[in-house]
């Protein structure tokens, strides 16, 4: 299961209204692929096809849907977004991370 925060919600909602999704009848696809610093880094992308192997999993109004070999990495992962001064963007807090590289867009288990 991830969360996602009300800022991540309101910032999905309005790119995929920009990109000509809709969050009532798509989601947003999160996995897990090899690379970044630390091992490991995190690909979020808008989809309208849930494939056999994804779990579908619905937090704060978005659908979320993540692919089967990406599951275990995310469990219990939180969603947020930070556009503040340093402009991060989306972040993920994930409880499974045991090390984070310092951009936070990459990790390690």
């Amino acid at each position: 299961m991830i969360k996602v925060s009300e800022e991540a919600k309101q910032k999905i909602t309005n790119l995929m209204g920009e990109e000509g999704y809709n969050v009532k009848n798509h989601f947003v696809r999160v996995g897990v692929k090899s690379g970044g610093c630390s091992g490991l880094s995190y690909d979020l992308n808008f989809d309208q096809a849930q494939n056999d192997e994804d779990k579908l999993f619905e937090d704060n109004e978005v659908k979320i849907v993540i692919n089967k070999s990406s599951f275990l990495y995310l469990i219990g992962t939180t969603l947020e977004y930070s556009g503040g001064l340093n402009g991060k963007g989306f972040v993920f807090n994930n409880p499974n991370a045991q090390r984070t590289c310092g951009c936070g867009e990459s990790f390690s288990l």
